[in-house]
């Protein structure tokens, strides 16, 4: 597959930028990164959630410019089907659908309250009222994707789109030490060992920069 530019921000702080670079790992497309600094506007914007609209990461392949993660994830869909990025039954390809846009438009409390740093650990982090109704929301996906496809990943024993999409919740879920039920959490501790998501948080965190407006002391 002919190799590719994907422009990204931090990866320790990043979350749609970590999904667009598993999404890229999975349809096996070759990358090379081009990392934003994080004074440049566009990746400051969606670093501090000040845009509704971000063009970080973006995609560029073949003369074709993609950015926004669920059109990554479509455009990589397209080119690569045998990747599996979708389920193959098409009842549960739409469900997949369903949850990833969920999960792209929605849960405002959840980023803001909890935003990613993979630097950090906060045990006992006391999480408002707002970010918890997210938090079930999300958990409660887990469960009902789980039980009805039979795990350990969301659409059963291959990894979808939607796992690339959650991958960074299961990410703040360890930093702010969220208390999670057993299925959750074994979800959690599933992603966390993909040895792609391993990979970057490795990079991450030799990361020089640091963005202080995310570096809330708790």
């Amino acid at each position: 597959m002919t190799a590719a530019t994907l422009t990204i921000s931090s990866k320790n702080y990043s979350s749609w930028s970590l999904r667009g670079w598993l999404l890229c790992q999975m349809a096996g497309l070759a990358v090379e990164e081009r990392m934003l600094s994080v004074d440049d506007p566009s990746a400051r914007a969606e670093l501090l959630l000040l845009s509704p609209s971000f063009l970080v990461p973006c995609l560029t392949h073949d003369e074709i410019k993609v950015w926004d993660t669920l059109a990554i994830a479509a455009y990589l869909d397209e080119i690569s089907p045998q990747a599996g990025l979708l389920p193959g039954d098409a009842k549960a390809r739409a469900h997949c659908r369903a949850i990833c846009g969920e999960m792209h438009s929605g849960f405002a409390n959840l980023r803001s309250a909890l935003p990613m740093n993979l630097k950090a650990h906060y045990p006992g982090f006391k999480i408002w009222a707002g970010a918890q109704a997210d938090i079930d929301r999300v958990t409660e996906i887990w469960r009902d994707c789980l039980e009805t496809y039979g795990g350990p990943y969301l659409f059963g024993d291959r990894l979808t789109m939607a796992d690339a999409m959650y991958a960074p919740v299961c990410l703040r879920f360890l930093t702010y030490d969220v208390p999670l039920d057993s299925v959750s959490r074994t979800y959690c501790q599933t992603i966390s060992q993909w040895p792609a998501l391993k990979s970057w948080i490795e990079a991450a965190k030799s990361e020089p920069e640091e963005l202080e407006e995310l570096d809330a002391e708790f």
